[in-house]
Parts: C-alpha cells; sequence; structure tokens
C-alpha cells in the first residue's frame, strides 16, 4: 500500500499543477476571447465560434492525435522546441497543457461569453467611447466575475478529469504525464480494484464537490439579481 500510496500522490500533485496552469492560461486568453465573441459583429466572429464549438465535439482521441502532429517534430511545436535542444512538446508536461487547454476551452470560454453578452449596450456605451480595453477592464471584468469563477472551477475540475487528449498527447509516463485518471485504466487492466476503486471513489468526491460549489455559485448569483 506504500508504494501505491507513493504514485498516486506523485499523480494527484502532477494533475492538480497541470490543472492550475491550464485554469489560469484559459481565464487570460479566455476572457478576451469571450469579450471579442460578445462585442464583435464581423464574420470572422461566427467562424471562431465554430471552431471553439468543435473543440467541444470532437472525441478526445481525435483532438489528442491532431495536436500531436502539431506538436510533433513536423509540426509548430517541433520548431518551437528546437530552441531548447528538444524534438519536440509531445510527451511532455507542456504539451499536455497545450492539450488541456484546448479540450476545456469551450467550457471556459462559453458561460464568460454569455455574461457579456447578457450585460446588453447600456453599461458599456459610455466606458467604451474611452476605448473598448477600458470597457472591458473597467465594466466587463467586475460585472462577469461569479461567470469568471464559474469557468474556473469547470476548466479546473474539466482538466483533473481529463483522459483521452492527455494520453494521446502526453503518454503515460509516470511523474511526467500520467494523469490521476491513467491510474484508473491501468489499475483496471491490472485486475487491482482495491485501488481502481480508490482513486475513482476520489474522484467521484471530488465531482460531487465541483457540482455542489456551482450550485452554490448559482445560488449566490440568483440572490444578487433579485
Amino acid at each position: 500500500m506504500d508504494a501505491f500510496s507513493a504514485e498516486i500522490w506523485q499523480s494527484v500533485a502532477l494533475t492538480i499543477e497541470l490543472a492550475s496552469v491550464t485554469t489560469i492560461i484559459l481565464l487570460v486568453i479566455g476572457a478576451p476571447l469571450a469579450w471579442w465573441l460578445a462585442r464583435s459583429h464581423t464574420v470572422l466572429r461566427e467562424a471562431v465560434a465554430a471552431i471553439i464549438t468543435l473543440l467541444l465535439v470532437l472525441p478526445p482521441t481525435a483532438l489528442g492525435f491532431c495536436v500531436l502532429v502539431l506538436l510533433g517534430p513536423g509540426g509548430p511545436g517541433g520548431l518551437l522546441a528546437s530552441f531548447w535542444g528538444e524534438r519536440s512538446l509531445a510527451f511532455t508536461f507542456a504539451g499536455i497543457v497545450v492539450g488541456s487547454v484546448l479540450s476545456a476551452l469551450p467550457l471556459v470560454v462559453q458561460p464568460i461569453r454569455n455574461a457579456f453578452v447578457a450585460m446588453g449596450d447600456p453599461p458599456l456605451e459610455a466606458a467604451a467611447r474611452v476605448s473598448p480595453l477600458h470597457a472591458f477592464i473597467t465594466i466587463g471584468l467586475p460585472l462577469a466575475r461569479l461567470e469568471f469563477v464559474k469557468a474556473a472551477v469547470i476548466g479546473f475540475a474539466h482538466t483533473i478529469g481529463t483522459f483521452g487528449v492527455v494520453m494521446m498527447i502526453g503518454g503515460n509516463i509516470p511523474g511526467r504525464t500520467k494523469v490521476l485518471s491513467a491510474y484508473v485504466i491501468d489499475y483496471v487492466q491490472a485486475s487491482r480494484w482495491r485501488e481502481a476503486s480508490v482513486v475513482a471513489g476520489g474522484m467521484v468526491m471530488f465531482a460531487l464537490a465541483v457540482i455542489f460549489t456551482l450550485a452554490l455559485l448559482d445560488r449566490r448569483g440568483a440572490t444578487r439579481s433579485i
């Protein structure tokens, strides 16, 4: 059981690190993207929205394969990795961060976009006269703060539970790319039912905590709107 505890806690730390980094990146790029999707009236907006939706409906393994090709030696990821002497970003922590960000991007962008759309034009018109950036920072972000929290919770939770994308891009390397969800598969295949039950049970409890947190946030938002 000691060996089991050591490998699991190592994976827990890696998974939390992955989810934390991914969530920060999602909020940094997702908020401006959601603002542009909510405020822009160009044809390009619909094309970008369609691509973001595509990330949501693609099977995780298909998305993971596409990202794997892009991160491999023959793709942009290989060119980027060559600057510090590596051949590719595949099978690295940076690679699974990229895959996790793309996988969770629609889940973060959509609720924030909806919050920006729901504001309407009147609260933003005065600030927009100064600049769109001023309206975004002084009006958009404060009014949408609750949706930001919800999006962060969803993005973090989604990354904790993701498997297919990370498996395709990062493989199954303990201590480097082997996330917690991968252990459930490994333990079942090895007929280690007790260990599989512990890991799966912990993830179920985490999922319930996330659902409860989102329900509290929705309740708080409903109370403020009354």
